[in-house]
Parts: structure tokens; C-alpha cells; sequence
């Protein structure tokens, strides 16, 4: 009788844990993706309980277009974490403030989602990482392509080892440019500030593709890493770079990472060839394959990844309630991150010497 009132009482605290939001505050309102907060309206999984931003223009212009209550929004950070209470925050301004906003939440146990990627610097990596653990709060970075069915279908294949031992992977991301597709002055304002984006292309796009093979190689970190950038516009791009090319060396395998803001059109693709087969995730839903030597190229179609993977607030609110438990090496996750912001400045610091970089063991 006792075991069977503990287990009502676990089911009715889980039934109850699911039907109440989380509480969630946005630090900051200049990047680019902040309208999906604002435009998720049929999901009732999170509460917006409090906008830090110090940015009157942005603070007016969000107001109208959302109509929004003046007591949510705070220009004082501090101010906002100890007034709303929020469970987690949302970052969505500058790269390079990501840490800042970490130290201001960790010590109140309040849990943190960044943009990608998780910081400009591989020394903020490591403080946020070690703030986390210390605290005991998650700390997701979101990338588009975690959402994507494709991707998931291609490591699943590399699980399953149809693919065999992965040998070569190619990743490619970017767009016209930021400028070229009519970002918002503010959002433009961060990516081609070096220090507030770390670099151009590099960071802006290299990224993914630097998450995706960590991720492949569960958490295995390059022997070197080597990158050249340009500045195809400098008359745009002034004082960062708007082409990238990464080369990461493993012991058996090499990834060659495309970022760039002169593709002719938007693109987020993979190529992974493995010593038996190999997978292209050609867009979030779509896969070109071939499994054996003798069998042809087919493509697939796949559904989009089932709830909560197509929102990031979904999954932020269901890995703080318990509901989604991230494995080790998630896309989202802490070590898989840290490992990306080391490899792209160590990129960086690649392209300035024009030389490969061995990574210290």
C-alpha cells in the first residue's frame, strides 16, 4: 500500500510538474532570433516573466510589435533576477556577454540557454562550464541544425555502423551575407564587431559545423586544426572576416568546415563519408545516401523531429522539469560546446599565423 501511494504521489508531482511553465526571462533583445520567444504562442510550456534590455529603441519597438507589459522589462540584469524570479534565461544579445550573464545567474540557480555558439573565447567556455557544475544549473547552447530530423538520421546511421568508420565529413553554412539579407541594424552591429562576435563568418557559421563532428565523434577533440578566412567585402565587412575555412585532423578522420556570408543562397548541409557508405543531410528533412557499394544513391524523406526538438524553449523546459534527460555529448550540451569554442579559436588563431595548430592533449 505504501509503494503504491509513493508511486501515485511521484505520477501526480510529474502530471503537475508538466502542466506548470517555466518561468523564463530574455537577457538581452539585439539578436536576430529573439522573435521566436515572442511568436510561440500556441505553446504554454514557459511563462516570459521578465526582458532585460538597455536599449530604448529596442525596448519601445518589442512593446508595440508584441504588446507588451512595461513591468516586464528591466535595464538593470541584477534588477531582473531578483524581481521576476525567473527559472532560466534566454540570452539573446552580444557572443562575448554570454559570460556575464552565466555568473549573474549560476549563483542563483537559475538555469541558461545562449545562442550559439557558447562564447567567444575558450577561457569563458571553461568559467562557464565550471559555474554550472559548481551550481548545479544546465547551461544549452541552440543551433538550428540540432533541430533537423536529417542530422539525427545520419549519426544514427554512424551508430548503427552503416556508414562504417567515419573517414570524411564536409560542412557547409551560411548565407549572402548578414547586410545582404536585411538583418536588423543591432543584430548586424554584434556579428561585425570582433569582439563581440569573436570573428565574421568564422564564428557566425563555422560553428555548426565544429558542434555537428564533436557531436559525430562523441566529444573527441581534433589533433589540429588549420583555417584560412578573407574578406571578400571589406567594404561591408570592415573589421571582420566574411569567408572561413576550417580544416579539423583526427587520427582517422579529417572535417572540412565551409562558413560563409557569400553563398548564393542560404544553406545548412552535411556530407559524412564513412569506409562503407556515405550520408548527405541535405536540408533539415531531406537525406542522400548510399549504404553499399553496389546498391545506388536514394534519398529520403524524413518527418520533422518529433516534440519538443523543433523548439528550443520546448526542450529548455522540459530538461529543467526532468521530463528530457540530455546525453553526454548532446548537441545542446556543456562539453560538446566548450569543445567547439576551443576549435574556432583555435581557427582563429590559425587564420592570423597562417599556420596549423596542434591542440595540446
Amino acid at each position: 500500500m505504501k509503494t503504491l501511494l509513493l508511486c501515485l504521489l511521484a505520477f501526480l508531482s510529474i502530471q503537475s510538474m508538466a502542466q506548470t511553465p517555466v518561468k523564463v526571462a530574455v537577457a538581452g533583445l539585439s539578436h536576430g532570433h529573439v522573435g521566436w520567444i515572442f511568436n510561440r504562442s500556441d505553446k504554454k510550456d514557459i511563462e516570459l516573466v521578465g526582458i532585460y534590455e538597455t536599449n530604448p529603441d529596442l525596448v519601445n519597438l518589442f512593446m508595440t510589435k508584441y504588446k507588451l507589459d512595461k513591468k516586464l522589462f528591466f535595464t538593470d540584469l541584477n534588477k531582473m533576477l531578483d524581481e521576476a524570479k525567473p527559472e532560466a534565461v534566454s540570452a539573446f544579445g552580444a557572443i562575448n556577454e554570454h559570460i556575464a550573464i552565466v555568473r549573474a545567474c549560476a549563483p542563483r540557480k537559475i538555469h541558461v540557454m545562449v545562442e550559439k555558439p557558447l562564447a567567444t573565447t575558450f577561457a569563458d567556455a571553461k568559467e562557464i562550464q565550471k559555474l554550472a557544475d559548481q551550481n548545479g544549473i544546465q547551461v544549452l547552447t541552440n543551433y538550428e541544425t540540432s533541430w533537423y530530423a536529417s542530422n539525427q538520421h545520419v549519426r544514427d546511421l554512424v551508430e548503427q555502423g552503416k556508414l562504417g568508420e567515419i573517414r570524411k565529413v564536409m560542412v557547409n553554412d551560411g548565407h549572402q551575407g548578414p547586410k545582404e539579407i536585411g538583418v536588423s541594424k543591432e543584430f548586424l552591429a554584434i556579428l561585425t564587431d570582433p569582439v563581440k562576435n569573436g570573428a565574421g563568418a568564422l564564428i557566425d557559421f563555422g560553428c555548426y559545423g565544429a558542434n555537428l563532428m564533436t557531436w559525430l565523434l562523441k566529444g573527441e577533440r581534433p589533433l589540429s586544426v588549420t583555417a584560412v578566412t578573407h574578406q571578400n567585402k571589406p567594404e561591408i565587412y570592415k573589421e571582420v572576416d566574411d569567408e572561413a575555412s576550417i580544416i579539423l585532423q583526427y587520427p582517422k578522420a579529417q572535417c572540412i568546415i565551409q562558413g560563409s556570408w557569400n553563398w548564393s543562397f542560404a544553406r545548412k548541409d552535411m556530407e559524412v563519408f564513412g569506409n562503407k557508405g556515405y550520408a548527405v543531410a541535405v536540408n533539415a528533412t531531406t537525406v542522400r545516401q548510399r549504404l553499399a557499394e553496389k546498391t545506388p544513391e536514394e534519398t529520403i524523406k524524413l518527418d520533422p523531429r518529433p516534440a519538443p526538438f523543433t523548439d528550443p524553449f520546448s526542450v529548455l523546459a522540459d530538461v529543467i522539469q526532468g521530463r528530457l534527460k540530455l546525453e553526454k555529448n548532446d548537441l545542446y550540451g556543456l562539453p560538446v560546446n566548450v569543445t567547439v569554442v576551443e576549435i574556432l579559436e583555435t581557427a582563429k588563431e590559425s587564420a592570423k599565423s597562417g599556420k596549423t595548430i596542434y591542440l595540446k592533449k
